[in-house]
């Protein structure tokens, strides 16, 4: 056994042999001040501790300081009583608080004892117990944090073990704080018993036993007694106030000291208006300016020179970020961060800042924000960032919409004008700059502010700049919602179905389909503009015929026909009519006879003369439904569906192509055109 450890079982030993072996008086004072001092050293360390782990003895401690102080106490108690003394640290303790006045030094100590059993015992008590329950209630969701990290590769194995050990010993430290400060405040009351008892007995013993008047046994005996819990209170009082900083501070960089500073005077011009409310209270009442002046002009000076150095602090950290950003250019590894390509990018000319600027009036960003709920509500997808930024290589009208780094669209806008759109007949006395509406292509002009009024009451659509750009936007993300659906975020809508549906998710990822493949068939639906934001039914169907086949192809026409009351509501114009082109049997006959089979799945070989003659009919009766003023729809047989599919959207890649079995009973369906070979 160490020499360390040795003194510190026979300290422990010497506490407990103090409650029953007398001590000298001499002894007693050296004990009394070591006492006061370790109760000063435990305050001052909680006071410079970042963590409270950095202290973790400190509820073991705390037991011990307690039963020393009780002996001690014990001792200073049986020289009182026996000796009519107890030292001159408990002597002067008494005489020098109680100023010569009995009854003074009664009222300290006792307004001392309410301090500390009330206030600052109390409190500890109650913080540790709420520290205590707080932290063995987050146990759980911390753990599955660090399993996140460690799944994610953010963190190693032995970072992972480090972070798990520290949890641990946060709840035992916060345990045993809760349960050390129940000896506290069993001291606290243990110190006023003992008051009463050297108070009273002494007033007795001193009278008996040796040999006092009345007056001079309670003049004696209150110095004694006053000083005695005096000598115990203030250390006590110590250390319950290291309890209540302890489990009252959360980790910081630094200590007590550091957090006050940095925290509190953070705001050096809330210092001014003190400043001027104390100016104000001694100018207006009667307490006088001599006594509130000089301490405003403390305050303006303290808060003048703290916002100068924090000015100079924002300085020299401004001109460290920018050496580091240059340094970060100069670096070889700099390069590797224009690697990143950005999902969506918005990019306009100079001309077009006041589009993005708010304090030139412009929305783009709250327009932005809400196409990314129109997105979700209307497909179900969440819509990545998209990223803004100015561009002086395009023409300062001039605005560009592109995906994963490819120009997909652009477009120009005139800000002072509107866009304008005929009703079907023009009108020669709306004149403009003749332009084509970029999200449609429809034919259009830009008109002034003058005409505006004029082209809406002759029944043109008129639109301001912001509106033609968030249009134009909108129609892009859905067009090629498909693209921005990926595994990352396939990975994130799962675990949003996960958090209700657990058991679905469970049992359909991983054993029957991969991420990858439910990815691919949300992708073929948003190509086709179906919504994936009911994602438990697409589950539910991916469940049940995953098992079969995992061609990404047919679960999603699986999905489509499970999805059919939602198909219906989007394509009927009215509710219950939906006016289609049908496919006659002679197409059916000639794309199910070209579809062949393969190893990877099957697949559509058309001749070129077949698959020609289909565009074109196809497109006579597209045009024809157009010039009616109805939507094109083409419906056909569930068995080639997909295949027409493949062979309409290389051309008319927005024309819907449905099944039968995707459609609900109760609609009436209409053909008014065939396509036939």
């Amino acid at each position: 056994m160490k020499a360390r450890d040795l003194t510190i079982l026979i300290g422990i030993i010497g506490i407990v042999l103090m409650m029953v072996v007398p001590i000298p008086v001499g002894l007693l004072d050296v004990l009394l001040v070591i006492n006061i001092s370790a109760a000063l050293m435990i305050l001052l360390i909680s006071m410079n501790t970042q963590d409270a782990l950095q202290f973790s003895i400190f509820p073991a401690l705390l037991l011990i300081t307690t039963l020393f102080r009780l002996a001690l106490n014990v001792s200073t108690t049986r020289n009182i009583l026996q000796k009519a003394e107890a030292g001159e640290v408990v002597e002067t303790f008494g005489k020098w608080v109680a100023g010569g006045q009995i009854a003074i030094g009664f009222v300290v100590f006792l307004i001392l004892v309410v301090v500390q059993f009330i206030v600052i015992t109390k409190g500890s008590e109650r913080v540790a117990e709420v520290g205590a329950r707080f932290t063995l209630d987050a146990m759980p969701g911390k753990q599955m944090s660090i399993d996140a990290d460690l799944n994610a590769g953010l963190i190693n194995e032995q970072q992972a073990r480090d972070r798990r050990q520290k949890i641990e010993r946060e709840a035992d430290f916060y345990g045993s704080m809760d349960g050390a400060s129940k000896f506290v405040k069993g001291d606290a009351i243990a110190s006023i018993i003992i008051l009463i008892i050297n108070l009273l007995g002494g007033f007795v013993i001193g009278m008996t036993v040796h040999g006092l008047s009345f007056g001079e046994s309670i003049e004696r005996f209150s110095v004694l007694t006053i000083g005695d819990g005096l000598v115990s209170q203030i250390p006590a009082l110590l250390i319950s106030t290291a309890a209540g900083l302890i489990v009252t501070r959360a980790s910081s960089e630094g200590n007590l000291a550091f957090d006050v500073t940095s925290q509190v005077l953070r705001y050096p011009k809330l210092l001014y208006i003190v400043a001027g409310t104390i100016a104000l209270l001694g100018i207006g009442t009667p307490i006088g300016p001599i006594a509130t002046l000089p301490f405003a002009g403390v305050l303006v000076f303290a808060g003048y020179r703290m916002q100068k150095t924090l000015t100079a602090q924002q300085q020299e950290e401004d001109l460290l970020v920018e050496e580091q950003q240059i340094e970060e250019v100069r670096s070889p590894e700099s390069v590797i961060s224009l690697l990143q390509v950005d999902p969506i990018e918005f990019e306009f000319g100079y001309g077009l800042i006041p589009l993005a600027d708010t304090q030139q009036g412009g929305d783009l960003l709250d327009r932005i924000i809400m196409i990314r709920r129109q997105c979700a509500l209307e497909l179900g997808l969440v819509v990545p960032v998209i990223r803004i930024r100015d561009n002086i290589q395009l023409k300062p009208n001039e605005y560009v919409i592109k995906i994963k780094g490819n120009i997909v669209a652009r477009g120009e806008l005139l800000l002072n004008h509107y866009l304008a759109m005929s009703p079907g007949f023009d009108n020669d006395s709306i004149i403009g700059i003749e332009t084509v509406e970029p999200a449609f292509g429809l034919p259009a002009i830009w008109i002034d502010e003058a005409t505006k009024e004029r082209a809406e009451l002759t029944g043109y659509t008129v639109v301001d700049p912001p509106s033609v750009v968030a249009t134009h936007l909108t129609e892009i993300v859905k067009r090629h919602a498909h693209e921005l659906i990926g595994r990352q975020e396939t990975k994130a809508l799962v675990e949003n179905v996960k958090e209700t549906y657990p058991t679905l998710v469970e049992e359909l990822i991983p054993s029957i389909l991969t991420v990858g493949d439910i990815q691919k068939v949300l992708s073929k639906l948003l190509r086709e503009k179906i919504s994936i934001r009911d994602m438990v039914t697409i589950f539910e169907t991916l469940a049940d015929h995953g098992t079969y086949t995992k061609d990404p192809d047919i679960l999603t026409e699986y999905v489509r026909q499970s999805l059919s009351r939602q198909i219906t509501q989007q394509f009927s114009q009215t509710g219950d009519t939906l006016r289609v082109i049908t496919v006659g049997p002679s197409v059916e006959k000639k794309i199910a006879e070209s579809v062949q089979s393969s190893e990877q799945g099957s697949y559509l070989a058309l001749d070129p003369i077949a698959t020609q003659t289909i565009h074109q009919k196809l497109n006579e009766q597209v045009n024809k439904q157009i010039q009616s003023g109805y939507q094109p729809v083409v419906l056909a047989s569930p068995t080639i569906r997909m295949y027409l599919r493949q062979i309409v959207e290389r051309t008319m890649q927005d024309i819907p192509v449905l099944s039968y079995s995707e459609l609900e009973p109760s609609v009436e369906v209409q053909s008014i055109g065939v396509v036939n070979l």
